[in-house]
Formats: C-alpha cells, structure tokens, sequence
C-alpha cells in the first residue's frame, strides 16, 4: 500500500522479498518465510525455498471435485492459546542438526502429498499424513507442542479427526484437522469450547484493494 501510494506496484515474488527483508534484518525476528510467501501470491501452491534463500512457487493443480473433497474435510480452531512464534522457531533451529531425519521425512511429505491429491487415492491418505507430519514436527522443539496442545490433538482424534497440526510455528493459536464429513458434527461437539473457524484459499494474494496514485512520483 505505501509503494503504491507512491505510484509503485509490486509483484507478488518482490513483495514476499520485501516482507521477508522487514522481518529478518529490520525487526530481528528469527521466523521462516513461508508465511509471507503464502499470503504474498496467494492460491494452493507447491513452494520449495532454496538454500540461497530464494523460492520458487508453483500453483497446484486439482479438479474442483478434488478441492471441495479436501476443503470439506478440513476443519480449523482457535485454541485460545497465544504464543511468540520467534522463540518457538528459534529453538528449531538450534534443535536442527538433532531433528535431521523428521525434516528429510517432512520435506518428503511435500511432493507424497501432491501424488495423493493428483491421483484416484484415497483423499483420507492426506489426512494420515497429516498426522504423521504433526508427529514428526512436536518433536523439532519443546515449546511445538504444549499438554493443552495434545489434549486438544488427542480429544480431536478420539472424536473422528484422522490428523491434524497446530499452524505456524507452534505453542498455540489455530489448530487445523482433516475429518470426514461424517465425523465433524461430533468434532464440533467435542471442541465446543474453542473457537471454529470457517476458511478457504484465497486466490489472489495480497492486493491493494483501492489504488488510486497520488502524484507524489512526479515530485
């Protein structure tokens, strides 16, 4: 918005660069890049981050059968539980060399988890993986997975959820689970003290909703 204030747009890769930039080397935060990438272009997409930090983005592909079957199982809740992510992921970093084999696993996951959507299985599969990927993940650093956390995950599960992960970097905030349809109403009872959370994908990215330049570019 202030660039285009200014009468400047910006692309989708160079605003994800910018925010990462403003997080990393102005406020100091030790946090990933993968949430300014996903709200910078938006969509349901495949991101694989270089080792150099650059990333590349590739837009999945599903038919709108397949996306109303996996959205429709997928249920979110507010846990009511706030927490720093920076030091949650600054713990994972210094737990990396320890947790190598759960992240090879997890990066795995990424392209197991494309064949399961873009073929006849089971979409189901998506959510055992999910709950493998969860499992994996806890362990990156103590400050992941709280007891309130797990309770949460095992009531959940022991409710018709087939897996689930807490979102971002851990500790608390909203919890995502896949649920066949028929178990959610059963779900819903059992997490009736948190906050559910309707959503979808957006597909657009972030916008400027209005843009009207001010001249100030000719100054």
């Amino acid at each position: 918005a202030i660039k285009a204030m200014n009468g400047q747009l910006m692309g989708c890769k160079k605003l994800a660069e910018e925010a990462i930039r403003i997080e990393h080397d102005v406020i100091k935060e030790c946090v990933g890049i993968q949430d300014q990438i996903w709200s910078s272009f938006g969509g349901f997409n495949r991101i694989k981050i270089i080792e150099d930090g650059d990333f590349d983005v590739q837009p999945v592909i599903l038919s709108s059968s397949r996306r109303t079957e996996l959205f429709g199982s997928l249920m979110l809740f507010f846990t009511g539980i706030s927490r720093f992510a920076p030091e949650v992921a600054k713990e994972k970093v210094n737990n990396m060399k320890n947790c190598s084999k759960n992240i090879e696993r997890m990066v795995f996951m990424v392209d197991e988890g494309l064949n399961i959507l873009q073929s006849p299985k089971s979409i189901n599969d998506i959510g055992r993986l999910l709950h493998e990927s969860w499992m994996l993940k806890r362990e990156l650093a103590g400050g992941v997975a709280t007891p309130t956390v797990d309770e949460i995950y095992q009531v959940a599960r022991g409710a018709g959820a087939i897996g689930g992960k807490l979102l971002g970097a851990g500790g608390g905030g909203f919890m995502v689970f896949f649920v066949e349809p028929e178990f959610q109403d059963k779900v819903r009872e059992t997490l009736s003290s948190l906050v559910e959370v309707k959503f979808d994908v957006d597909k657009t990215g972030s916008k400027v909703v209005v843009y009207e330049p001010s001249g100030l570019e000719n100054r």
